[in-house]
């Protein structure tokens, strides 16, 4: 029998509800369990795949194709279970599904409303492959009272009282702030919040408590006290100097153990000695590298969420701490003093995905700068098409080389993709679809030349499944004429179509990707294209 655990937010966003599903998915795991984490996402967007970065953060794909909100990210970096279609639903899924059984006529002529047809989609999303798990832990987006959270909230209600009295818990993580002018943590935020919530129908189990300073017994018993929940069940979560410490914060301040006894189940102690040996790398590392990131979303960290925890565990596996600079390829469109003066201090150069043409000379100046000056490069997605195109101009003749992504060329080394074929079958796509959904997205293999610098960091494989999100691609009819300026095609597709890696056997370390390894890269399963990069930077550091 699955049970569900339930995760709301109150009084501000950003408490960090997704990292808090995380990290308990993590403990009790731990503690032999098996678990699956969910997202609900009150937004009216099908999907996040045509959101702006900067509203959103990065899209985060599943080896299924599904675009998804970048918290499932933490759920898969921190118990290692793949997500999947079935694990994110937002508000314009469900409207536009029953929308869609409306107009088929699958109602029978009934009236289509909030209650019960909205609220019972949720539910059965919340219920649907769960018969294998002993924990579901559910996370609504945004904060309680929200005009469009309010159905997620009611389904849950339902929820609670249609399953057994033992099988749902919920946690409210909420705000107790700190007035520097009073010096004293605040708990009437807190009592609000939950004030709201019990308003909604829902009594939390438990209470996350984000705070700045250690949370007084005597204000834990207070929360407690006007929260209507044991005192135990005030779990404080203060600040932490990595992400990857919060499993162990929270089983030292007994949030695991809490919803145990919710549960009244009894489980042995957690084995976490990897998160140990991951916080131990973390914090004592035995030396560093510069990592210059050449992006056009750099204004916003989440935009590249997963490529930061990636470059973190590629640090992890080599026991270096990795500083990242985030570099506006914008500002890098001008001369190439300026463009020097900025990457010359880098260990390595990382230009990673995006879309338009904005930047575009920028990270392809920045690509040449690798190549001419051997610093260890790596491309992902568009970077991959970026370095193809700088291959192309400078070292293949191509003058005119560019690609169909901004505009008409003459050259289209890279172009929308037409066609390719999936495990749904052949996929066809022209310039005028839709955006959202349309993209290559999801686990594609690639083969892998076995000679190769990248099937060595593979272990010696020759085939790999890498995820993909993308519109554009290298165009392979260029490939003889890239590869006589040395630029060598070292993975392509299963029909040998469509490029997926290249490499420059002649660079200390120069790979693109067309794929995003970072998508798969795990504290405790460094991806291996992230440990050679940043191996091959600390020796680029130790030359210098």
């Amino acid at each position: 029998m699955a049970r569900f655990i339930f995760i709301t937010g109150g009084v501000v966003s950003s408490l960090g509800k997704g990292l808090m599903a995380a990290s308990l998915a993590a403990l009790l795991q731990a503690r032999g369990y098996k678990v699956r984490i969910r997202k609900f996402d009150p937004y009216l967007n099908v999907d996040p795949g045509t959101m702006s970065p900067y509203q959103h953060g990065e899209v985060y794909v599943t080896d299924d194709g599904a675009e998804t909100d970048l918290d499932l990210g933490h759920y898969e970096r921190f118990t290692g279970v793949s997500a999947r279609q079935a694990d994110n639903i937002t508000s314009g899924r469900i409207y536009r599904d029953i929308i869609a059984k409306e107009r088929r006529g699958d109602y029978l002529g009934a009236t289509v409303q909030v209650i019960p047809h909205v609220t019972d989609a949720i539910k059965d999303f919340a219920k649907t492959e769960t018969e294998d798990l002993d924990f579901v832990l559910c996370e609504i987006g945004g904060t309680v009272g929200d005009i469009e959270g309010l159905p997620f909230i009611e389904a849950l209600r339902q929820l609670h009282n249609e399953l057994e009295r033992d099988q749902t818990c919920f946690v409210h993580v909420t705000l107790v702030p700190y007035i520097a002018a009073a010096g004293e943590l605040k708990t009437k935020p807190t009592q609000h919040s939950v004030r709201e919530l019990t308003g909604l129908g829902i009594q939390p189990d438990i209470l996350l408590c984000r705070c700045e300073k250690p949370l007084p017994e005597i204000e834990r018993a207070k929360i407690a006290l006007f929260c209507n929940v044991r005192k135990q069940a005030v779990i404080p979560a203060l600040d932490a100097s990595s992400i990857y410490s919060v499993p162990l914060q929270y089983h030292a301040e007994g949030l695991d153990a809490e919803v145990l006894y919710h549960f009244g189940m009894t489980a042995p102690e957690p084995e976490l000695s990897r998160w140990e040996d991951i916080v131990d790398r973390y914090q004592h590392p035995e030396g560093e590298v510069t990592i210059g990131v050449v992006g056009k979303y750099v204004g916003l960290p989440d935009a590249y969420k997963s490529l930061n925890e990636a470059l973190v565990h590629g640090g992890m596996a080599n026991r270096v701490r990795v500083n990242i600079k985030w570099l506006d390829a914008e500002l890098f469109e001008a001369d190439d003093a300026e463009i020097a003066a900025k990457l010359e201090p880098m260990h390595g150069i990382l230009v990673p995905g995006g879309f338009g043409i904005r930047g575009s000379e920028g990270k392809i100046a920045s690509v040449r700068f690798a190549r001419e000056r051997k610093v260890p490069f790596f491309g992902i997605c568009l970077g991959m098409q970026m370095a193809c195109i700088e291959a192309a101009r400078n070292t293949a003749g191509i003058a005119g080389a560019g690609s169909t992504e901004f505009g008409e060329t003459t050259e289209p080394v890279v172009g929308i993709i037409t066609e390719w074929m999936s495990p749904e079958g052949l996929q066809t796509r022209g310039a005028d679809t839709d955006l959202g959904g349309t993209m290559r997205l999801g686990a594609f293999e690639a083969k892998l030349a076995g000679n190769s610098h990248v099937s060595a960091m593979y272990g010696g494989a020759t085939s790999i499944f890498e995820r993909h999100r993308h519109r554009y691609e290298v165009n392979s009819a260029y490939r003889e004429r890239l590869e006589q300026g040395g630029l060598v095609f070292s993975g392509m597709s299963p029909d040998g179509l469509l490029p997926e890696i290249v490499e420059r056997p002649d660079h200390p370390w120069f790979v693109g990707v067309q794929f995003h390894p970072e998508l798969k890269s795990r504290p405790f399963d460094p991806h291996p294209l992230f440990a050679g990069f940043i191996a091959a930077a600390l020796q680029q550091a130790r030359l210098v």
